[in-house]
């Protein structure tokens, strides 16, 4: 079906407006998000403009566009969108995203978009609402695949440091068979009760599997059989009896990364490994690598599945410094090597990896890595903060079984950041085809999401 399109300005498509100021004194907490020219940075009690809308930075982060489902507060730094004009605001969200704001910014020390020239930029968009709905659903839906995915991974990751935190912080599965053993119960009930403990079923349901599923069901007793039924004390207080108190430094080694100069910064088949390559919280993001041309040490090349944790960050932040991430693959690159900002950790096994992965996430290792950072503008971690820390080790046997838990979880985290990446990819090269006219409507959106790779290669 074709489609009219017309040119006209930007200001006669929709009308933007600078948001309000809102110092952190005057705010109270609420549900409702503030943007800002990063996207939400906090909450407040109170609403300024109804949602859906679209909010895009005006000072600070230049060229973010966000849309926002709910009710919100857009702040001073940011332009929103205060008359779509009839438009449809998704689409509004996906035509802003293409718009160079440094064609529309003040020569200033600090740039800032322009309201007024940025009204007047000529652009060509299509006349029909209902076309501007199915190209914006066309690219909602590959945002929507690719918020799945976040999602899933956010439940993997929780699935891994929950089965951490169970085994070897809060040691549910010895507690379990010290609580049967007290209550006056033979060895086979304490086993029982660790393997309780380890599968969050009760008996009628441990016999069921037993008899429906009787290799799991070994599996299970075999893994309950590793942990043992009894604490001991140590210099971390109370731990369970047989294991050793160590070091990281005595079952790793720590490599920190390299430092660079901008004018390496060109394009490569090497690429760096940057305090960006974390997420918010930990987690590694793909996104966040820069290609490099300058010399390493090989020590300092970095591989698929190794454990490596920020080592700086900038105080206004400060929710990276001391985080741990997982590299993922990028077929985009022969090499990944770690900048300054990274170190990264080498068990002397290989089965040790999700261990140590787990163990930085815990509240305990982050406490530390917190009390052992300095600096103003920008934290540094403590030389020493990460090599001393001091943990209880298991048996090489409990950790073997540990990997053999968290490694399939891992293993699916990283098949879904590839998809996303290639859903990304899709996306950006659809985005200004399908706004400028020059694509038309693909046939069937499904294929779209379940061949990414495929369907980028089609229409490029």
């Amino acid at each position: 079906m074709s489609c009219e399109w017309v040119n006209i300005r930007l200001g006669d498509f929709i009308e933007l407006k600078r948001g309000y100021d809102l110092p952190k004194k005057s705010r109270s907490a609420g549900p409702i998000p503030l943007i800002s020219s990063a996207g939400v940075s906090d909450q407040h009690s109170e609403a300024k403009v109804r949602g859906p809308g679209v909010v895009t930075g005006r000072y600070g982060t230049i060229g973010d566009v966000f849309y926002i489902e709910e009710d919100f507060w857009p702040l001073n730094t940011t332009l929103y969108v205060r008359d779509f004009k009839g438009n449809d605001p998704r689409f509004t969200y996906y035509f802003l995203k293409t718009i160079d704001y440094l064609q529309y910014s003040d020569k200033a020390a600090v740039p800032g978009v322009n309201r007024n020239h940025l009204h007047m930029a000529e652009i060509s968009v299509p006349k029909s609402v209902e076309e501007q709905r199915r190209i914006a659903s066309v690219l909602s839906c590959l945002d929507d695949k690719i918020e799945a995915n976040d999602t899933i991974n956010q439940t993997l990751e929780q699935m891994a440091q929950a089965i951490f935190k169970s085994w070897f912080v809060d040691f549910d599965p010895v507690k379990a068979k010290i609580a049967a053993l007290e209550a006056g119960g033979s060895e086979e009930d304490a086993l029982l009760a660790a393997m309780q403990a380890i599968s969050a079923k009760d008996e009628i349901e441990l016999a069921r599997l037993q008899a429906e599923q009787p290799e799991q069901y070994a599996e299970l007793r075999a893994t309950a059989e590793l942990f043992p039924s009894a604490m001991q004390d140590s210099e971390l207080g109370e731990i369970p009896e047989g294991w050793s108190v160590t070091r990281v430094n005595e079952i790793a080694e720590i490599v920190k990364g390299k430092s660079y100069k901008s004018a390496e910064l060109e394009p490569s088949q090497t690429a760096l490994v940057t305090l960006k390559s974390f997420n918010r919280g930990g987690g590694y993001r793909l996104d966040g690598l820069k290609e490099y041309t300058g010399k390493y040490k090989s020590q300092q090349e970095v591989m698929v599945g190794d454990l490596i944790i920020a080592y700086t960050d900038v105080t206004q932040a400060a929710d990276v410094i001391g985080k741990p991430a997982m590299v993922i693959g990028d077929e985009r690159y022969e090499h990944l090597v770690i900048s300054l900002d990274v170190a990264v950790i080498r068990p002397v096994d290989s089965a040790l990896k999700p261990y140590l992965y787990g163990l930085a996430k815990t509240d305990t290792f982050q406490y530390h890595t917190k009390a052992h950072t300095t600096g103003t503008t920008v934290l540094h971690l403590a030389k020493n903060a990460v090599p001393e820390y001091p943990l209880a080790l298991p048996s090489k046997a409990l950790i073997d079984a540990y990997a053999g838990q968290a490694t399939p979880l891992f293993a699916l985290i990283n098949e879904k950041v590839q998809e996303s990446r290639s859903l990304e990819s899709l996306r950006d090269t659809l985005l200004p085809k399908l706004l400028s006219g020059e694509l038309s409507m693909p046939s069937t959106i499904d294929q779209l999401v379940a061949e990414p790779q495929r369907a980028e290669r089609e229409v490029t």
